[in-house]
């Protein structure tokens, strides 16, 4: 069996843009073989020959998502094939490309993740608590996938058996050098204008914990707390999360 390549893969082997491949894949002028929503593999002996036999040229473009930015809708979204390494999000019509998260980030988000989940299994235990990768749309042009979201019991009907579809009860950011004026501007007047109640932004680079509630339609900071500080919320009484441990850093080996 000829060995099935990923899009980048593909655009490696005939030295050609990534978004070349996912326009041709699109455009129905090379076969891919679809594994799930947004999932493809390519055979690259059956991509030349359909290129052959249709007299084709390959012709590079600048990404089909810079043509179309201000534009984006979920349809849009839906057809982009999945490429290792990078996850995508759409804010207020226009596609985002950014990095897979680092391996501090992922520390960060899953101790975190753990100390919220044991509070919130008391708190409201018929809420869940979610991460990424999961869609969540809040309008047509806008297609976010925040690092951490908590629907509560009395909220889940924004449930969808792919993605959440509706303001969430709580949303969590990781700020990471490259997102930090968009996590802070772009996706709040987002998250704000979709209504929902709680915005947190986790500073793993200042050690720092933010939370925003929405009063009056605007976010004003009703908490903040680092490594060694006291961390109290006013809306989720009993919370006490160790900071400590969630930026911890493990000592190089």
């Amino acid at each position: 069996m000829a060995q099935l390549l990923t899009a980048q893969e593909l655009a490696d082997a005939l030295s050609l843009s990534v978004e070349t491949v996912w326009r041709y894949t699109r455009q129905n002028k090379i076969p891919a073989i679809e594994l799930g929503p947004r999932q493809y593999r390519y055979e690259k002996e059956a991509v030349l020959a359909a290129l052959t036999m249709r007299g084709s040229s390959v012709m590079e473009e600048r990404p089909v998502y810079a043509a179309k930015q201000g534009m984006y809708t979920y349809e849009d979204y839906l057809r982009i094939p999945e490429e290792p390494g990078y996850r995508f999000e759409i804010l207020e019509g226009s596609l985002v490309k950014e990095s897979s998260p680092a391996i501090h980030h992922q520390r960060v988000c899953r101790e975190l993740a753990s100390q919220l989940m044991a509070f919130f299994n008391d708190f409201d235990p018929s809420g869940e608590l979610f991460f990424a990768p999961l869609d969540l749309t809040l309008a047509n042009n806008n297609v976010l996938q925040p690092d951490m979201l908590f629907i509560s019991g009395a909220r889940k009907g924004v449930m969808r058996d792919e993605r959440v579809d509706g303001a969430c009860d709580l949303v969590i950011e990781i700020i990471s050098p490259t997102t930090r004026r968009r996590d802070r501007i772009e996706k709040m007047h987002i998250y704000r204008k979709a209504g929902i109640p709680h915005y947190w932004l986790v500073d793993p680079g200042e050690d720092i914990l933010e939370c925003l509630v929405l009063r009056d339609e605007h976010y004003m900071l009703v908490a903040a707390a680092g490594t060694g500080d006291t961390f109290v919320h006013p809306e989720f009484p009993g919370l006490h999360l160790d900071l400590h441990k969630v930026f911890y850093r493990p000592a190089e080996q």
